[in-house]
C-alpha cells in the first residue's frame, strides 16, 4: 500500500513515516510545506490511501486557519475525486473542532470537506478527532504543554503554570499510529468494503492536571539524583518519561553515580524503586569475603557476571549449612532466604564483580540487616 502522509515533516507525520517504515506492506509518500499545491493531485493519483495530517494550528494571521486547515483539505478531496478511485482517507482532527474559535471552526470545515466527498463519492474515510497528543518529536514552546514542560526541565528552563488545577486531556502518539496503522490494514484489500465515513478513536485517552504533570516530569528529573525511579512501566507515567527523556540532550544521556569503596572492594547503587527494591553491583578481590549477615524480611538475588564465587549459608537457629559455587561464566542466581546467614568469597584470581538486587530499598534506621558470621 502507497500512503501519501501530508504534514509528514511535522510531530505526528515524522513519527507515521517512521512506523510505516518499520512494517512491511507499505510504501511512503510525503507531502509537506516544501510542496506546492499544484504537487498535490499528483501525490494522490500515486497513493492508494491518503494520511492527512498537514495544517496550522499557531498563525501568525488568523486567516491562515482557513488556508491551511479548511481549504487544504478542499484541495486535498477535490484530488482524491478527480482520480476516479476509492482511495482511504484518515483525517486527523481535533476536539477544538467543537469550539466555536477560529481554528475549531477551521478544522470543522475540513470535516465537513471530508463529509462532502463521502457523501458524493462514497470514497471511504475515517475522521479522529484527536485531543493533545504528545510524544517524543513534538516542538516545545509551541503548542503542547507537554513537550514545554519536557523540554524546559529536561534542560532546566523554568516553567510557568498559571492554574495549576486546569485537566488536560492526552492521547499517546504511538497509540495515534496504533489506531492509524489498524485503519489502513482494514482498508486492504477492499476498500471498497467500508462504510464511507466512520469516526475513529484513540486509546487510551489520559486525564491530568496541569500541576500534577509538571510534578511528575519534575520527579523524572529528580530520579537521577535519589535514584529512586518512578513507576515507568505502564500507562500514562511510562508515555510521559518516554517523552521527557527524548527531550535530553545529547550531554545528558549519561549521569554518575556514587561509588563506595574500601579495602574489600567497591559498592554501587544503581537504581530503586519505589514498592520492589534496588538494584547495585559490587567487586571483591581475589580472596575477600564480604557480607556475614541474615535477614528477618529483607531478600536478595545475586549474579555474579565476572569472576568465581562461593556463597555460605547457615540457618540461624538449627545451625544446618550449605555452599553455592558459581562463576561469570555459568550465569546463575542465587537467591539469600530470611533466617539464613550468608556470605560471599572470591575464589577466583581476577576481580569479581556482582549484580545484586534487594527486594527493599535500604533503610538506614531499620536495615533489617543482622550481623552473623556463616562459620560458627
Amino acid at each position: 500500500m502507497r500512503v501519501l502522509v501530508t504534514g509528514a515533516n511535522g510531530f505526528v507525520g515524522k513519527n507515521l513515516v517512521i512506523r510505516l517504515g518499520e512494517l512491511p506492506g507499505f510504501e511512503v509518500l510525503r507531502f509537506t510545506r516544501a510542496d506546492g499545491l499544484d504537487a498535490l493531485a499528483g501525490k494522490v493519483a500515486a497513493a492508494d490511501a491518503v494520511v492527512h495530517l498537514a495544517g496550522v494550528n499557531r498563525p501568525k494571521d488568523a486567516t491562515e486557519f482557513a488556508v491551511g486547515n479548511a481549504d487544504l483539505t478542499e484541495a486535498l478531496c477535490a484530488a482524491i475525486e478527480s482520480t476516479g478511485r476509492r482511495i482511504p482517507l484518515l483525517l486527523a482532527s481535533s476536539i477544538q473542532a467543537e469550539r466555536d474559535n477560529p481554528y475549531g471552526q477551521s478544522k470543522r470545515a475540513a470535516e465537513h470537506a471530508v463529509e462532502r466527498l463521502c457523501a458524493r463519492t462514497g470514497n471511504p474515510a475515517v475522521i479522529y478527532r484527536l485531543p493533545n497528543v504528545f510524544g517524543k518529536w513534538c516542538r516545545p514552546n509551541y503548542n503542547s504543554v507537554v513537550a514545554t514542560f519536557c523540554h524546559n526541565i529536561a534542560n532546566d528552563l523554568p516553567i510557568r503554570i498559571d492554574d495549576a488545577a486546569t485537566r488536560l486531556s492526552l492521547v499517546y502518539v504511538d497509540d495515534v499510529l496504533s489506531a492509524f496503522v489498524q485503519a489502513l490494514g482494514e482498508a486492504t484489500p477492499a476498500p471498497a468494503a467500508l462504510p464511507a465515513l466512520q469516526w475513529g478513536t484513540v486509546a487510551p485517552v489520559y486525564e491530568i492536571g496541569l500541576g500534577e504533570l509538571a510534578a511528575q516530569i519534575e520527579a523524572f528529573k529528580n530520579c537521577r539524583t535519589t535514584l529512586v525511579s518512578e513507576r515507568v512501566g505502564t500507562g500514562l507515567v511510562r508515555a510521559l518519561y518516554a517523552t521527557y527523556v527524548s527531550y535530553l540532550p545529547p550531554s545528558r544521556f549519561a549521569y554518575p553515580l556514587p561509588r563506595h569503596g574500601d579495602a574489600r572492594g567497591v559498592f554501587v547503587e544503581m537504581l530503586k524503586t519505589l514498592d520492589s527494591g534496588q538494584f547495585s553491583f559490587f567487586t571483591a578481590h581475589p580472596g575477600v569475603t564480604r557480607g556475614g549477615h541474615y535477614h528477618h524480611t529483607k531478600t536478595e538475588k545475586f549474579l555474579v557476571v565476572r569472576g568465581s564465587a562461593r556463597f555460605g549459608f547457615r540457618h540461624i537457629v538449627t545451625n544446618e549449612a550449605c555452599e553455592v559455587f558459581t562463576s561469570g561464566e555459568a550465569p546463575t542466581v542465587v537467591e539469600t532466604v530470611p533466617g539464613w546467614t550468608h556470605d560471599i568469597t572470591n575464589v577466583g584470581t581476577e576481580e569479581m564483580v556482582v549484580m545484586l538486587w534487594a527486594n527493599e530499598i535500604f533503610d538506614q534506621q531499620n536495615p533489617d540487616t543482622i550481623a552473623m558470621k556463616v562459620e560458627p
